[in-house]
This record gives structure tokens, sequence and C-alpha cells, in this order.
């Protein structure tokens, strides 16, 4: 049983490989229909075998028609020139004896008087033929070996030669070859056997004295055509199975060191989709350095960035349910409170009570519903090309419109001619300056004024745009400079007897922690330190915004 569930497991491990492993295997293998297209297109190759053994056969025949013509014609009264059977015969056994050739001479009026695939006995002739060697039961590695041989043997075009025949008795009528060499021309021919194989033929003229006295016929058998056409075959078949073995070796290698690895991040990524907790570890092939390390590198990148992503999330709804429990809770208590006093003083504190706890509710649920969306609109919202310098003269005209004695004015200090291109959301990045400006003006006297600076620094990693904000206020206590951009952080004066301060509950918190996130989001930071005077003592803060310059189309 476990060797079984160990192979279903592997299975399912292979499943996924599997299409992509066919897919490389099949495509590297398209490379080896070359060699085995050109196993069944050799014709022109068995054409140039044809006619070099043609060529042979012309030479062959021109000599023993030569050598007939004066040796195997004599001279008849009232007849002329003629053949004599029994020496042409003797001659033509002797000259074609070691070049395996089939000699057959035709005399003048067709007859064939000598051949010498015939021994000629008292009693006629006898014909001579190799017999093929004892043979046993057909097994199947015969079998095979006949096929495959029947393979390497088989000539293209076969089929479209004549089928050659012969009668008996032979006559020059039989081959049209023969009959153009009764009339002096030399002429060839290549039929086809019945039980397989070729027949090339070439007949020449016997002369004598310029006289046409016969002619002589050549056969031989394609053994010679088809041996060539094997052993190019047998080349071919053991260069395709050479390569057969080496693709398909390197086509396995390629697909493990590709569809294994891509199978291991996949089944990794779909354990976390299933969410069985972190311990799915997202494997680790970022020492490839090729593009499955990357992948690797990046699934390892987005997957703990999920994880924060949801850390965040529980540390956000854990801080809401803080944050809204407290006026909830104050709500809660002056409403059973005034149900119960009948003072008329004490129930108009306790409704201003209610009332600004239902004030401070409906900040805070506004913020946090600001803050809960600003993620999605991010990926939705697309960066364009921004001028800071038009955002902060905006905001500064804003700023200067409802300015009233008891606010500080906004000051704006960038260079005419500074380039302060930035890729970010418009309105989102106008966002960010609201909030620090805000910020600083809650912070700052009356009769003080809080300076905008932007400018354009060139560093060694590119341009950066560079926004600074300053206030003279009391400035941020040295521990809490990062605590300020914190969800729901607060450090601001309640307001007190004197009238001073601002009322609890005014602000939620949140403000910096969204103009962080924005700022992030645009690939920049933003933070905050004290300003000093030469003394040492804090005279106010100052915010920064860095922002990468954008790049022009």
């Amino acid at each position: 049983m476990r060797r079984l569930r160990w192979l279903f497991l592997w299975l399912a491990q292979r499943r996924a490989s599997r299409s992509l492993t066919r897919r490389i295997l099949a495509i590297n293998l398209l490379v080896l229909i070359v060699p085995i297209g050109s196993f069944f297109f050799l014709d022109q190759y068995q054409e140039s075998l044809i006619e070099a053994e043609i060529a042979a056969l012309r030479i062959q025949g021109e000599v023993f028609a030569g050598a007939v013509g004066a040796g195997a014609v004599g001279a008849s009264p009232g007849i002329g020139q003629r053949i004599e059977p029994v020496r042409a015969n003797l001659m033509l056994r002797r000259l074609t004896e070691p070049t395996n050739t089939r000699a057959r001479l035709f005399v003048s009026t067709g007859v064939l008087v000598a051949d010498t695939q015939y021994i000629t006995l008292s009693r006629g002739f006898v014909r001579v033929r190799e017999l093929p060697p004892p043979g046993s039961e057909l097994g199947v590695r015969q079998w095979v070996e006949q096929k495959v041989s029947a393979l390497l043997n088989w000539l293209p075009g076969q089929n479209d030669l004549p089928l050659y025949q012969e009668s008996s008795p032979s006559n020059a009528n039989n081959y049209v070859e023969v009959q153009r060499a009764l009339f002096g021309d030399q002429a060839t021919a290549v039929r086809r056997h019945e039980s397989g194989g070729m027949v090339i033929s070439v007949a020449v003229p016997v002369q004598r004295y310029r006289q046409v006295v016969g002619a002589l016929m050549l056969s031989k058998g394609g053994e010679e055509v088809e041996r060539a056409m094997r052993a190019i075959r047998l080349d071919i078949l053991q260069v395709f199975a050479v390569a057969l073995g080496v693709t398909v070796l390197l086509s396995l290698y390629l697909a493990g060191t590709i569809a294994r690895p891509i199978n291991r991040l996949a089944a990794a990524a779909e354990r976390v989709r299933k969410g069985h907790g972190r311990h799915a570890v997202i494997p680790d092939f970022s020492g490839r350095r090729d593009e499955i390390g990357d992948l690797s590198r990046d699934l390892r990148a987005m997957t703990d960035t999920l994880w924060q992503r949801m850390d965040a999330i529980e540390r956000f709804a854990a801080d809401v349910a803080h944050e809204i429990k407290n006026p909830l809770t104050s709500l809660r208590s002056a409403v059973e409170t005034v149900a119960r006093v009948d003072d008329p003083e004490q129930q108009k504190r306790l409704m201003s009570i209610i009332v600004d706890d239902v004030h401070r509710l409906d900040r805070l649920i506004s913020d946090i519903s600001d803050a809960s969306r600003l993620d999605a609109e991010l990926s939705r919202d697309q960066p364009t090309l921004i001028d800071v310098r038009k955002v902060l003269e905006t905001l500064a005209e804003i700023e200067r419109a409802a300015a009233s004695g008891d606010r500080p004015t906004v000051e704006v200090q960038m260079e005419a001619d500074a380039d302060l291109i930035v890729c970010a959301s418009e309105g989102r990045l106008g966002q960010v300056f609201r909030n620090i400006i805000a910020n600083a003006i809650s912070f700052s006297p009356a009769d003080k004024k809080i300076g905008v600076r932007a400018e354009r620094i060139t560093r060694r990693d590119g341009d950066v745009i560079v926004v600074s904000i300053e206030d003279d206020g009391p400035g941020i206590p040295k521990e809490n400079l990062e605590s300020i951009f914190e969800r729901f952080y607060s450090d601001r004066p309640i307001e007190g007897p004197d009238g001073k301060g601002e009322k609890f509950g005014t602000h939620s918190g949140l403000g910096l922690s969204i103009s962080r996130q924005i700022v992030e989001a645009a690939d920049g930071r933003v933070w905050a330190e004290n300003r000093h005077r030469a003394d040492g003592v804090v005279c106010g803060a100052r915010f920064i915004v860095e922002l990468p310059a954008g790049v022009p189309d």
C-alpha cells in the first residue's frame, strides 16, 4: 500500500509537467524529420547509380560486340556475313564470367543464338541459376530482419517501371532495345522483376565491316544499386538512431530542468492558495540565474508580501476595533446615564457627550473607509506624469484663499527653471501634500509661516524630487519620529479649560499613515525630522517627501 501511495503521489507531481515535457520532446523531434524525409527521397541518388551501371554496361557491350564481330562472324556464300553461334557462345561466356553479367546474342532475323545463362549440352540447354542457401523456419527475429531488409532494399519509383518478362523461346521482338540495336542504334532499358529488384539492360549492334549482323544484349540485376541504396539508408538510420537518442535524452534533461522546478513552484503556490499556513515554503531556485530563478525569487517575494499584507490587515482590523470601541463605550455609558438623570443641566451635558461621540464615530468610520479603499484604488489608478510645481502652487492658493488671522500662511519656494516632474497618481499625491500641510498648520502658531520647498536632486542611481514642509511648532519627540506614521497615532494637546488645544477625537490619526502608503506606492519615501536653532533647541518639525523624477515620453 505504501508503494502504491508513493506511485500515486509521483504521478500527481508529474501530471503538471507532462504536457510541457511532451511539447519539448515533440518540438525537438521535429528536427529529425529532415533525415527521415531524406530516407524516402533518394530518387536522384538512385538515378545516378542506375546511370553509372548503364554506362558500365554500355562500355562492356561495345567491347563484347567488337570482340564477337571480329572473332565470331564468318562469311557464307550467297548470304554474306553471319554469326557463328557456337564460337560466339564460348566467347561471350568467357568474357562475361568475371563480370557477373548475362549476355544474349540475337542474329539479324531476331533469333536468339547465344545466352550465357544457359549451358549447351547434347540434349539441349540447361539454365544456370544460383540457388538460395537452405533456410529454416521463419522466426520472429528472421521476420523482423526480413522486414528491415525489405525496407532498406526498397527502391523509390520501382512500381513505375515496366515488368520484366522472359518468354521462351526468346526473340528480339520481346525487347525494344534489341530491336533498336538491330537497326544500328544503342539502347537501354530498366525493368522490374515480379519478385522485386531491377533488371538493367543495354543492347548494342554487332557489326562486321559496318554491316549489322546481330545485336548483343547485356543484362544485369540491380544488386549494386540496391547495395548502395541499402548502405546509404543504413547510414541514415544510424544517424537517425543516434540523433533520436541524443534528442530524447536532451529533451528529458531540458524538461527536467524546466518542468520539474516549475512543477515544484506550482505545487508550493497551490499549497499557499489552499491556506495550509506559513509553513508552505516556496522552493528557492534563485541560484540558477535564469528565468526560473527569477520566477522563484519573485514568487518568494510575492508570498512574503502576501503574508505581510495579511498581517497588516489583521493589525488594521485590531486597531479599528480598538479605536471604535472607545467612543462606543463612552456613548453607551452616556446613554445609560442620561436615562437615570433628572437634572436638565446634567442631561444637556450628557447629550453633548453623545453628540461628540457620534461625530467622532462618523469621522473615524469615514477615515477608516478611506484607508481600507486605498490599496484597491492605488492598484487601479494609472500613474501619470505630474508637475509637482503646479500641485504645490494650487494648494498654496487654496490655503491663501482660506487664510484668516488665526491661521499661519503657506509660502512655496521653487526654482523657476527646475524640472519637477514625477510619475504618480495626481489626486493621491495632492492628498499627501494636503495632509502634511494641514498637519503643519495645526501645530504652528497663527503668526508664523509654513515653508514649502521643492527641488530636483541628482544622484548616482537617478534624479529625485524632494519636497520639504516646515513648521514652527513644538516639534516631534525624538522617540516618536517614526510612530507618527502608524495608524491611529495622534500626539496633540487636548483642549483644556483655557480653550487651547483641540477637542478629543478631532483627528483619527490616519492622515500620515495614508500619506506614507501613497508615497511608497509611487516608489518614494516620506519621513519626519525636527528643526533646530543654532543653540540646538527644537524650533519646529520638517516633513520630507522624496519621489523618483519622472521621465518624459
